[in-house]
């Protein structure tokens, strides 16, 4: 210390002290906050989609209500719960008749066999014969079934307990999801604002923008999923119903949510068509191999391109790719976080490169609400 006062260099050290202590401080509190809230991310993620992605509904209907804010996000809360929590509940409902029905079936093959081969069977080219044989001597033979199914019966057992375990966890949270979008439409715009804020402490200007980049990218997606989803689960219940199956409604939900992964529906219709044609409907297992071959998963190609098209500014192929690597890395939540994320780091290589060659800000787009 020279006459009273401290040394720079002093004065520089306790600086660096106090940020390197500043900055644990803050590194502590935000590990902490993530794993407070980790468990409730996807969730709240989903919520944050959904609200977005209807909230000019929102807004027109608290518009309607006289500006009551609260009574529009619980009715349009209630209105997501009947239009995703009911579904998630009647498909686990179906899901548990069914292995209810596979296990009368399994006990009835065990007690009395199974029945005599259709004589349609023999008939196949190739393996007709041996599957014919084959199911005779299993109809002679209740001893050798039991020896043929029981490496399956501990398969069966397990694919319906992760079943259950998938749609009850699906069930859970969709259900808190929806839950939270209340907040959401209800403090929406202080949210954004906030957000805004935040963003711009961290980026500038360019805040706005890429905010916007977001919520375009968020609604082309969900339009072309989603859209085409509904499309393809509307059209899967019209053959269903044309078929005469008792469970077309069920099916028609279940196609909905596969519908919403790629190669989804495939999954409901094929088996539906083998199963017609076990039942000797081969004209009705014919319709519904061809309808679900263009009409169901044929209007995939057309609807889908159309919607996200007209909903955001990236290139097919980038939201392709955002679509299925989202999903590979974050699960079906990453359908929609994917192309974010893309649309997101393509701005920001953009904003990098007018920043090189000196050029302006690209201009904002309309998307996020503004206040």
């Amino acid at each position: 210390m020279k006459n009273g006062r401290p040394e720079p260099l002093r004065i520089w050290v306790d600086d660096r002290v106090e940020l390197a202590i500043g900055i644990a401080a803050i590194a502590v509190l935000v590990v902490g906050c993530f794993l407070v809230l980790r468990p409730f991310l996807g969730a709240l993620l989903w919520g944050v989609i959904l609200a977005y992605s209807t909230w000019p509904i929102c807004r027109r209907l608290t518009e309607m209500l006289g500006g009551r804010r609260s009574l529009a996000a619980l009715l349009m809360t209630l209105l997501l719960a009947a239009a995703f929590v009911l579904p998630i509940v009647l498909v686990g409902t179906s899901a548990a008749d069914g292995v209810v029905r596979l296990s009368e079936i399994v006990r009835q093959l065990f007690a009395f066999g199974p029945p005599i081969p259709p004589a349609w069977l023999d008939g196949i080219p190739v393996v007709g014969g041996f599957l014919h044989t084959l199911w005779l001597e299993l109809v002679t033979n209740t001893r050798g079934l039991a020896e043929v199914l029981q490496p399956y019966l501990a398969a069966i057992r397990d694919f319906a307990i992760t079943l259950a375990v998938g749609v009850g966890g699906g069930l859970l949270e969709m259900t808190f999801s929806v839950i939270a979008t209340f907040f959401f439409y209800r403090d929406g715009e202080a949210f954004i604002r906030r957000a805004r804020e935040v963003g711009e402490r961290i980026v500038g200007e360019r805040t706005q923008h890429l905010l916007d980049v977001a919520g375009k990218t968020v609604l082309g997606v969900v339009y072309g999923i989603v859209g085409t989803a509904i499309v393809q689960a509307l059209l899967a219940t019209i053959g269903y119903a044309i078929t005469g199956l008792n469970g077309a409604l069920a099916l028609g939900f279940l196609t909905f949510f596969l519908a919403l992964v790629p190669m989804g529906p495939p999954l409901v219709w094929i088996p539906v068509s083998i199963w017609l044609f076990t039942e000797d409907r081969w004209g009705m297992a014919l319709f519904m191999a061809l309808w679900g071959t263009f009409a169901i998963s044929g209007v995939d190609n057309v609807v889908r391109p159309w919607l996200i098209s007209r909903g955001s500014s990236m290139s097919f192929l980038m939201v392709f790719l955002g679509v299925v690597g989202g999903a590979l890395a974050f699960g079906f939540l990453g359908l929609f976080l994917g192309p974010v994320l893309l649309a997101l780091g393509t701005a920001v290589l953009g904003y990098w490169i007018s920043a090189e060659d000196g050029s302006s800000t690209p201009p904002p787009e309309g998307g996020i609400p503004a206040n």
